[in-house]
């Protein structure tokens, strides 16, 4: 059996401590931590002028809470870190400050990524909320919300809610920082709700539903406005679900690992919420998921752009990589046959040159396209047409990326989509050569862990 921890050695008394010179004194301090520092003050003129040393509260401020810059939380100036961390104990003071800090590097971390690369979604994030925001939120609610949540809306107020304005909508329809896809009339670009919003239309979903949801405590989080689809935080046990087309009978699916959700950890509780927003920002980091162009707006896409989600095969110099989404929310998904859909995205381009036989080409033209699609091993589909969605794209070295999406539906359970296109060199109208398959390397089309 495990021995049990040691506990922590205890602060030597401020009559010791005053016998301890310059370096040391600082070390001695600085180890016992913010609170204990601030008691020290008060025990002795030499302690307090010891304590009062800036660079050690600068260390406090990073530690404790992320904060590397004299901003109070309404990001006004502030004269010092010692005040700083008072300022900031004061308004986060009744959370852990693990949480704080873990909440802080989120949105700062987002934010700074949207402004890099996003600038658009970056002008919809508002303002935090208050404590007292919050409180009323709740008693509108009838239940508390997770710790995660509540400082998560303190740090931000989400996006800016849809109005009944439809050009404002249209300009910002796109810019939901959770983003999404689109295959033919098939539109979704999720938002994160703001608190008014998700009370809101928690209310509507339990009038509307009441028989359904009625003591569930679950919020809507973020919603999608072209093509509904809506993602629920569940207060009781922390889950965040995501709904199905049958969402009106009550079905949803869970979008985080449930071994990772702790919403009662009094050190670092974290619920589903908090868990999805930093994977999807880990994503967006690493270039998992980028931002890409949807006719004249920017969106984030969630096609993978990366393996082992994404996958990519050359032949002839003809570059093809694939992904896909799973599309819960969409009308053909569950239903008695438990049926999935997916939409998948394929990418089409000559980075260098076309080359057949030794003959280099200038152009190829796509003509035909071969797809075989795998249920658990499984062959359900076998399908050969031409054209991809009416088109015949032509290829030349240099260009970017011709880009398609589609969708299939499958049987619950992994699967995947492997084939060819057929190109031939130059164009269908003039050949240059002998036609040729370029292969669609497999991926795969699975439920995943994390649900965007």
């Amino acid at each position: 059996m495990a021995s049990p921890p040691r506990p922590p050695e205890p602060m030597p008394s401020a009559a010791g401590l005053e016998s301890l010179e310059g370096l040391v004194l600082d070390t001695v301090i600085s180890k016992a931590g913010a609170r204990p520092a601030a008691a020290l003050a008060c025990a002795s003129t030499r302690l307090r002028a010891a304590v009062a040393d800036d660079s050690l509260w600068r260390r406090f401020c990073a530690e404790d809470l992320g904060l590397d810059a004299l901003l109070d939380p309404e990001d006004r100036p502030l004269p010092s870190f010692q005040v700083a961390y008072k300022v900031w104990l004061e308004s986060f003071g009744m959370y852990p400050l693990l949480l704080v800090k873990r909440v802080k590097q989120f949105w700062s971390s987002l934010k700074i990524f949207l402004s890099g690369n996003f600038p658009e979604a970056l002008k919809t994030l508002c303002k935090g909320v208050s404590e007292a925001q919050l409180n009323s939120a709740e008693d509108d609610l009838g239940f508390k919300l997770p710790l995660p949540t509540r400082l998560l809306y303190r740090f931000c107020n989400a996006q800016l809610p849809f109005s009944e304005d439809h050009g404002a909508n249209e300009r910002i329809s796109t810019h939901g920082i959770i983003g999404g896809y689109a295959f033919y009339n098939h539109w979704v670009n999720v938002h994160l709700s703001p608190l008014d919003q998700i009370v809101e239309e928690t209310r509507e979903l339990y009038h509307g539903f009441n028989e359904v949801f009625n003591g569930r405590k679950l919020i809507v989080v973020a919603t999608s406005w072209f093509r509904p689809k809506t993602f629920l935080l569940n207060c009781s046990n922390g889950q965040l679900y995501v709904g199905t087309n049958n969402l009106p009978k009550g079905e949803m699916i869970p979008c985080v690992p449930k071994s990772l959700i702790r919403p009662t950890d009094n050190d670092m509780p974290q619920d589903g919420l908090l868990l999805w927003l930093e994977e999807h920002l880990r994503r967006l980091q690493n270039g998992m998921i980028k931002i890409r162009m949807l006719m004249t707006s920017r969106y984030i896409s969630l096609y993978p752009e990366a393996p082992p989600s994404c996958t990519s095969a050359m032949t002839n110099g003809v570059k093809v990589r694939a992904s896909a989404v799973f599309v819960p929310e969409h009308p053909e998904s569950g239903g008695p046959q438990e049926r999935c859909v997916y939409t998948y995205s394929i990418r089409l381009s000559v980075p260098e040159a076309c080359m057949l036989g030794g003959v280099y080409y200038s152009s190829c033209q796509l003509y035909s396209r071969h797809w075989i699609i795998r249920s658990r091993d499984w062959v359900v589909s076998d399908m050969r047409g031409e054209g991809v969605i009416g088109e015949y794209p032509v290829l030349s070295p240099g260009q970017e990326e011709f880009v398609y999406e589609s969708c299939t539906p499958m049987p619950k359970g992994p699967g995947s989509v492997e084939g060819s296109f057929s190109f031939v060199p130059g164009k269908l109208s003039r050949p240059e050569g002998k036609p040729f398959e370029v292969t669609v390397a497999p991926f795969p089309l699975e439920v995943p862990e994390y649900i965007f």
